[in-house]
């Protein structure tokens, strides 16, 4: 193990030889961390269905791994912050044991000075984690999600989706006079199905409330986004003009006729989930949302983007804690180590759905519901060192 240390206290000329010395110590088990936590995720998120579809013969070999693969980067990048915690907490402890710890505070180190390797090797892990989260992740797992589509479903039915709904909230003009209403139902966009390869809506209906002396009802057999003029193509149009008071009904009909709806139907028509996401386009998302009034979902992507960031700064809180515990005067082992790693993270993840209830429900703002559980562990990180600090 010193040998080790010594062999990667090399690859950081910027640090003391302290610290090269500490987190020499501590990367050895966080690398078997990444391992055993992700073998953990594997086995329970995608290896059972995967060996559930073989076995009905549902999709193939070569299938098989290829979504393996796609899905393995979804689960390292959730094993850091466990890993973190592993390699903090095993570490520190085996300094801790051989007393080295002791010899250097007799020396005048403080204990902060001791952790701040583990403080620096969470931060390290935290960018490493939200760069990967950003720009293999998602893409990973939404080509996963395809190659498991095409396998499954037949070609008419890939990637179809159904009843795509789309309100637009804004401000109206209901009358000649100029009347307006803040916040009130603009336009009311509907498709029966959207075919992905296509790009193509079917079944299309639109309440269009916008003009000020009538009511516009339009249905179209299907309708594609205008990139070049940015407006929406609809074809064999049925459109009704309705006053107000209903009193008479003016019928047009069309072979095509261009429509300026803004693109959001067919971005939700697109819709990821929330995984399958990056930060750009879960910015995106929201502001297509928010054009909606859809309260209950602008929070939800508001609790989600929060925690694109949260997530990986627990890789700070959980080296904060581990260092913290491993300080203590016993030996912990890789398997003594583990146990206490998996209750610490179902804590962890047991604040976070507390806090995505109390978020969803709007009874605290969605930044304060997606960083609940990190800021969490960061305050117990800094309360066991500052505790450790004057026991000893």
């Amino acid at each position: 193990m010193k040998q080790s240390s010594f062999v990667f206290g090399r690859l950081l000329p910027g640090f003391s030889i302290m610290d090269r010395y500490i987190v020499g110590e501590t990367f050895p088990p966080f690398l078997f961390g990444v391992g055993a936590f992700s073998s953990i995720g594997v086995a329970v998120g995608i290896v059972f269905e995967l060996v559930r579809q073989l076995t009905n013969a549902n999709i193939t070999l070569d299938v098989a791994v290829k979504v393996f693969i796609l899905q393995l980067p979804y689960y390292i990048s959730l094993s850091f912050p466990m890993a973190m915690l592993l390699g903090t907490l095993i570490g520190y402890s085996r300094l801790s044991s051989d007393n080295e710890l002791v010899a250097l505070r007799s020396c005048g180190v403080s204990l902060y000075r001791i952790v701040r390797p583990a403080f620096l090797l969470g931060l390290a892990v935290t960018v490493m984690t939200f760069t990967f989260d950003q720009l293999v992740v998602p893409s990973a797992l939404y080509e996963a999600e395809l190659t498991l589509d095409r396998a499954l479903k037949d070609e008419d039915t890939l990637l179809t989706k159904r009843n795509t709904l789309y309100p637009e909230i804004g401000e109206l003009t209901r009358s000649i006079e100029g009347e307006k209403q803040d916040d009130t139902l603009v336009r009311l966009f509907y498709a029966e199905r959207f075919d992905n390869n296509e790009e193509r809506m079917y079944g299309v209906i639109v309440l269009d409330r916008s003009e000020p002396l009538f009511d516009r009802l339009v249905f179209a057999k299907s309708a594609t986004w205008n990139p070049e003029d940015n407006v929406w193509d609809f074809y064999e149009v049925t459109s009704y003009a309705i006053p107000p008071d209903g009193s008479y009904v003016n019928i047009a009909k069309f072979d095509r006729h261009r429509y300026p709806l803004p693109r959001a139907p067919l971005e939700l028509a697109k819709e990821r989930d929330y995984p399958q996401m990056n930060l750009v386009q879960a910015l995106d998302r929201l502001e297509i949302v928010k054009s909606s009034g859809r309260e209950d979902q602008i929070r939800k992507l508001e609790i989600r983007i929060h925690q694109k960031f949260a997530i990986p700064f627990a890789c700070v809180a959980f080296g904060l804690v581990g260092a913290a515990l491993g300080t203590k005067p016993q030996r912990t082992s890789a398997s003594r180590g583990f146990g206490i790693s998996v209750l610490v993270i179902f804590t962890y993840y047991l604040l976070m759905s507390i806090g995505d209830a109390l978020g969803l429900g709007g009874l605290i703002r969605p930044w304060m519901a997606g960083w609940l559980p990190t800021f969490t562990g960061i305050a117990v990180g800094v309360g066991l060192l500052v505790r450790a600090a004057k026991v000893g």
